[in-house]
């Protein structure tokens, strides 16, 4: 094991925020770009804890927007890495809402970030290990590497062929 390498809950991030006028839109809910820069942020935080260098936004995966976020609801976003790999690291990023007069908290959002570690002169930096340690860390850590290759062949950046991981999913069908 590297001494460097490090748990998840090291470097987890929880940020809450109550949704006021200005961040929502004709309908009154949370606006999706204000969604996504929060999103953004937490997974950044996470990240600089992770590897202790300035970090940059790599991807963003498929934000579903499963649930709306209400004027005046109390808006939680839970950051925690999932895996790193040589200079990147993906972030699993959960959004919750609660409306304060009924206690109904829902979970509306969640996506995977990718973050690349960079040195003061722009230059990619290896990053520590994940220690997985919960069940659902363990989960997420195993599914990483698949997601990542997905990432690479929709970027252009791998070949399907290459995906070995994404193709094992195939083979016993």
């Amino acid at each position: 094991m590297n001494p460097q390498a490090r748990h998840p809950s090291e470097s987890m991030v929880i940020k809450s925020e109550l949704v006021l006028p200005n961040d929502t839109n004709t309908l009154n809910n949370l606006m999706g770009g204000r969604l996504m820069y929060l999103m953004d942020v937490v997974g950044a935080i996470c990240a600089l804890r992770h590897c202790s260098h300035g970090v940059v936004t790599a991807s963003v995966d498929n934000v579903s927007f499963k649930a709306p976020i209400a004027l005046g609801n109390i808006l939680t976003l839970e950051a925690k890495i999932t895996r790193a790999f040589h200079t990147s690291m993906e972030v699993h990023i959960e959004v919750w809402a609660e409306d304060v007069l009924s206690r109904v908290k829902t979970k509306s959002n969640e996506a995977f970030f990718t973050f690349v570690a960079l040195s003061a002169d722009k230059k990619p930096l290896p990053i520590p290990e994940v220690i997985p340690e919960t069940e659902r860390e363990k989960e997420l850590y195993a599914g990483a590497l698949r997601r990542r290759q997905l990432r690479l062949i929709l970027a252009g950046r791998m070949k399907p062929s290459e995906a070995t991981e994404l193709k094992a999913l195939f083979e016993n069908l």
